[in-house]
């Protein structure tokens, strides 16, 4: 049964049966609010929003090849794969798929911080008050079973970027941390610079 998550809420990442996940699949899901305008005014722009995983040891990023995003879509140690960019979030469901093989994960690695920036945020005035219905969750790769679920509910207007949630590993298991902290970092340079 899945378990919808307040912000700040840590949760251990174990199946049903008490035993250790082996695979997850982090979701991430958004939408554009529906935006008016007048009959002459041009279509706006789409937001793309970006997805990405820093891979940390001892809470920081080593460098540029601890970035999983859509132009790095496999981590070096093939335990995390980036499934492809969304460039518009339409539709139901996941917008994007981050696939991550935690019992495979090499032991210095102790937190994955799940990210989503808008692309060229500052550039096409955008932010995240003009998304709505936005979420993480994540499934259990092996059963496709959803294991937990923190849907962003605050008003994050003039934030261009998101820290989603952490998967982190304590006393050898992983857990899951419901992050939703907006910032105003310009692109994912600026965002990675907070965890090195």
């Amino acid at each position: 049964m899945s378990v919808n998550l307040q912000k700040g809420q840590k949760v251990n990442l174990r199946k049903e049966d008490g035993g250790a996940l082996r695979r997850v699949m982090v979701g991430l899901g958004w939408d554009e609010v529906k935006q008016k305008r007048g009959f002459f005014a041009p279509k706006p722009q789409d937001i793309d929003c970006d997805a990405s995983v820093f891979v940390c040891v001892n809470g920081h990023l080593m460098g540029t090849d601890d970035i999983v995003y859509f132009g790095n879509l496999t981590h070096k140690s093939s335990c995390i794969r980036h499934m492809g960019d969304n460039l518009t979030g339409a539709g139901d469901g996941d917008d994007e798929q981050i696939m991550v093989d935690l019992a495979s994960m090499p032991s210095q690695y102790d937190k994955l911080v799940v990210v989503v920036n808008i692309y060229q945020a500052a550039q096409r005035k955008q932010n995240f008050g003009m998304i709505e219905n936005a979420f993480i969750r994540i499934v259990d790769a092996d059963t496709n079973q959803e294991m937990c679920k923190y849907n962003l509910s605050e008003n994050y207007d003039g934030m261009t970027a998101m820290i989603f949630g952490e998967l982190y590993r304590y006393n050898n298991e992983w857990k899951f941390n419901a992050i939703g902290q907006g910032t105003r970092d310009n692109g994912l340079g600026e965002l990675a610079n907070r965890f090195v």
